[in-house]
């Protein structure tokens, strides 16, 4: 009677420390996910705003030399300020964050779908990279790039953000059929309102000119 007592006892503390591990690691992955997300959010920002300083540094180059050289000396500060400051963290944190997360709930058994995001974060780093490239370009001065061409490539985080979202959403249940159907007429009307834009912005400048 006294065994099977001690037996019970000690089986009741061995299901309430698997029960305390395991909130534990669940707790552990909530905040995991909590602060991946958050830094996947400030990287987009950063990617997306970091761009777009692109764009009116390029632009100013067709002002008066006196605004010109305002103008592009404090988008330098900005650009250097957001890249070190915001997106360059940003990205790090996402992938010490996210890869920690994947590994608690995972191991070393990641899913199709997973796979598949994480080839499309591949893309965004290049895509970041890139982006590296071209800041340190203007830095410099060297100007290989359009303003038309920059909001064109301003897009192409917006495409990666959909696609990503949309894999982590749906994971196995997503039709890729109808899915790249979806993206390549959401990249088509991206284009079409950049050039739209383009082409509204040069009508207001023959007026303004007029």
């Amino acid at each position: 009677m006294c065994l099977c007592g001690s037996f019970f006892i000690f089986r009741r503390i061995l299901i309430f420390f698997a029960t305390c591990n395991l909130k534990l690691k669940t707790l552990n992955y909530l905040y995991l996910l909590a602060l991946h997300i958050i830094f996947v959010v400030t990287w987009f920002a950063g990617l997306f705003y970091i761009v777009r300083l692109f764009i009116y540094h390029t632009e100013a180059e067709t002002k008066p030399e006196t605004e010109k050289n305002i103008l592009q000396t404090q988008f330098k500060i900005m650009e250097k300020r957001l890249w070190y400051g915001i997106t360059v963290p940003s990205m790090i944190l996402t992938f010490v964050f996210g890869g920690w997360m994947v590994y608690e709930k995972y191991g070393l058994y990641i899913p199709s779908w997973l796979l598949l995001k994480l080839a499309f974060v591949f893309g965004l780093t290049l895509y970041h990279l890139k982006c590296g490239q071209i800041y340190n370009q203007l830095q410099k001065n060297i100007f290989n790039y359009s303003a038309f061409k920059l909001r064109l490539w301003n897009e192409v985080a917006t495409l990666f953000l959909v696609i990503i979202i949309f894999i982590v959403v749906l994971k196995n249940t997503m039709d890729w059929i109808y899915g790249a159907i979806g993206l390549a007429m959401f990249a088509a009307l991206l284009a079409f309102a950049v050039m739209m834009y383009k082409k509204s912005r040069k009508e207001k400048e023959e007026l303004n000119k007029n």
